[in-house]
């Protein structure tokens, strides 16, 4: 039995690559597990971790969440647990149990590979007590990415233990061609192994207006059968409404935050590509603008917040994969199997 620990930053692409392969080798015969030895419910209404629980139904499996997370760490852990309690132990008792009877175990890692270091729980020492194979997964943003890819390969080398490889994800199409041209040459020639490069995809990349508004806690005034909308961009709504029309047209699925005193900009964004309209500031819409976002079917939202505050909390706000999902695990899959080199993994597990 080998284990595969995929290691990355908040939104760099951990879960889907953890869902593809896990596929992917399932479909080849192999029995998968997957462990996640620190989850977290941040950002989340659930009590469990979610990954762990899109897991545990997408590979059938038997063991308890907690079983499958022992332990669970938000920003402010420290002040709940007991330390003396939390012990690699625990997790090494937990991962043999989840691991027994299987050919392979996928390892998913916490948001950060720092998160619980303080504890000796991080990425790099969690790896070395496994005795996993660390893969890297990247978010390609601009070329402090690479820095961070090299960064991470660095560290772990430093520690004995040397990363499998790397994933470059969510990589947009204005970047595909450096990526390719300029990022994966350099780190090659530092002697670090690119097992994929994956473009962005907007169906696994970006969060639904359902998880905007889980996160806003806001309240739903029209076109809630439309939540699983994917929200691409987010636009301020602040201009003149003689401008209005032709700066929102520039933008396709996106999500317009205005005031709820401004229903002009409202109306103008119904009439361009539009996942979800959000008002801010509790200011209730007149009658006209509630009607025409039904007719379109454009969620429509209320919150309390101001502008400022609205747009800090939906800067937080991920991609969630949920087992109900299937086009965007059947792209995860595809992903993998078109854009990574998922037989190398394999071979070197």
């Amino acid at each position: 039995m080998k284990s595969l620990y995929i290691m990355g930053t908040s939104g760099s692409g951990k879960t889907s690559v953890a869902v593809g392969l896990a596929l992917k080798y399932r479909q080849e015969g192999y029995r998968v597990a997957y462990f996640k030895p620190v989850g977290s419910t941040a950002g989340s209404t659930a009590q469990h971790d979610e990954d762990a629980v899109l897991m545990k139904e997408l590979l059938q499996m038997e063991h308890p969440i907690e079983t499958i997370v022992p332990y669970l760490a938000g920003p402010s852990y420290l002040s709940g647990y007991k330390h003396s309690c939390v012990s690699v132990n625990t997790i090494r008792q937990a991962y043999e149990t989840v691991a027994a009877g299987t050919d392979l175990v996928i390892i998913g890692g916490a948001s950060f590979p720092h998160i619980m270091g303080c504890l000796g729980l991080d990425a790099a020492n969690l790896a070395t007590e496994l005795n996993a194979l660390p893969l890297f997964t990247i978010k390609i943003e601009n070329d402090y990415s690479l820095d961070m890819a090299i960064f991470f390969n660095n560290y772990l080398e430093c520690k004995g233990i040397p990363a499998l490889g790397n994933i470059f994800h969510n990589v947009p199409q204005s970047l595909l061609a450096k990526t390719e041209g300029v990022y994966q040459p350099i780190l090659e020639d530092r002697g670090y192994s690119i097992l994929g490069i994956i473009p962005k995809h907007p169906v696994i990349t970006s969060p639904t207006v359902k998880e905007y508004l889980e996160a806003l806690g806001g309240e739903i005034l029209a076109g809630k059968e439309n939540l699983n909308r994917a929200v691409e961009d987010v636009v301020i709504g602040a201009m003149t409404i003689e401008s209005a029309l032709s700066y929102l047209r520039r933008t396709a699925n996106k999500a317009v935050i205005t005031g709820g005193d401004r229903p002009e900009i409202a109306l103008s964004a119904l009439e361009t590509s539009t996942s979800a309209i959000i008002l801010t500031g509790g200011l209730y819409p007149n009658v006209k603008l509630i009607a025409r976002a039904e007719e379109k079917g454009v969620p429509l939202i209320l919150v309390h917040s101001d502008t400022y505050t609205t747009i800090d909390k939906m800067s937080d706000v991920t991609r969630r994969l949920r087992a109900t999902d299937q086009q965007a695990i059947n792209i995860a899959m595809e992903n993998i199997e078109a854009h990574c080199k998922w037989q190398d993994i394999l071979k070197a597990l």
